[in-house]
């Protein structure tokens, strides 16, 4: 699977337009007074569009992405216009305000501070002021999420928002270069959480999920590992994994209405599955060995991306993922 200049074309499309797009919007707030009923891009003076917090903040990371990677299309000039206008410090010190509040501890949490860091370290690989005006957020966000792993018991292994091995996997690549206690903290709390977990046969798909709770811990697991240990954890994960066993983790998830926001999360599950299956064969050292599970995955949603608005505010980051490999900063 390989991403082409003109499907690059396509996603910045369907995402630019949807940045700045005010309305609807799910607000992720707790109100503490008649004070706090407020526009939108009052309280999010960036990151207000597409529909909600996380979603917008994944397109922005989705769109610096498809401008790197091809920068000569005609869209990459939008796309950097549209950081210049949106990505300065003035705007990221009212999104920082956001988590002032008293209800900010819990804001978009992990889901939504998981994506600004890749949000931050596309920008950082930019010839530009934005990575610079994102650090403030992404430090802070970055503080938070090593608190909340200090004080969260037990993981949440559900395929939605709160998935705790996706946090942990967008945070543990963002923090490499940049915060060895949270990349220690990570490793630590994984290795608790997952390390001795085996013959898994968890009931999945969910009905409303967008992420696989067996294959995000997966490739978590990958990148904490090293490859000897990551072979033996996961041939004691996945025992069957040859058998394509269990069934529900390599046959495609059928999606039955795609105006429903809910359900279309299904499209979301497809091609981020693509993007696990391919990151778990790279880790076990054999790209190719679940390029087919992939590839089906992503044939039963790309073409969907843009059926309806509850699909096309969000899906074409989930695309990418899928079409440009095991992880959210390319290193290429």
């Amino acid at each position: 699977m390989t991403l082409s200049q003109d499907q690059a074309r396509a996603f910045a499309q369907l995402t630019l337009p949807n940045l700045t797009r005010r309305w609807p919007f799910k607000l992720d707030q707790v109100l503490g007074g008649q004070e706090d009923l407020v526009a939108p891009a009052e309280l999010h003076p960036v990151f207000h569009g597409s529909f909600d917090w996380h979603s917008c903040v994944h397109g922005y990371w989705q769109v610096l992405r498809l401008a790197r990677m091809f920068p000569e299309m005609p869209e990459a000039r939008d796309i950097r216009v549209l950081a210049d206008a949106m990505l300065v410090p003035g705007k990221i010190a009212g999104e920082i305000a956001r988590f002032d509040r008293p209800d900010g501890r819990g804001a978009h949490r992990p889901y939504g501070w998981a994506w600004l860091l890749a949000l931050h370290d596309e920008a950082a690989r930019h010839d530009a002021p934005w990575a610079a005006a994102l650090e403030p957020l992404a430090a802070r966000l970055a503080e938070m999420m090593a608190d909340y792993l200090d004080r969260l018991t037990y993981p949440i292994v559900t395929g939605t928002h709160g998935n705790s091995a996706f946090a942990m996997l967008l945070a543990f690549d963002w923090a490499q270069s940049r915060d060895p206690d949270l990349v220690a903290r990570i490793r630590e709390r994984a290795l608790e959480w997952f390390g001795g977990r085996t013959a898994h046969c968890g009931w999945e798909p969910g009905g409303d999920e967008f992420l696989s709770p067996a294959l995000t811990v997966a490739l978590l697991m990958g990148r904490v590992l090293d490859p000897a240990a990551y072979a033996a954890w996961f041939a004691n994960f996945l025992p069957r994994a040859a058998h394509e066993e269990p069934a529900p983790l390599f046959v495609p998830v059928r999606v039955s209405d795609r105006t429903d926001g809910k359900i279309a999360h299904l499209d979301g599950l497809n091609l981020s599955r693509a993007w696990c299956w391919q990151g778990v064969g790279a880790a076990l050292g054999e790209p190719g060995r679940f390029a087919e599970v992939a590839e089906r995955h992503v044939a039963a949603s790309l073409p969907h991306i843009g059926d309806d608005y509850m699909g096309s505010h969000w899906l074409a980051s989930f695309a990418l993922l899928a079409l440009t490999g095991g992880t959210a900063f390319a290193r290429r």
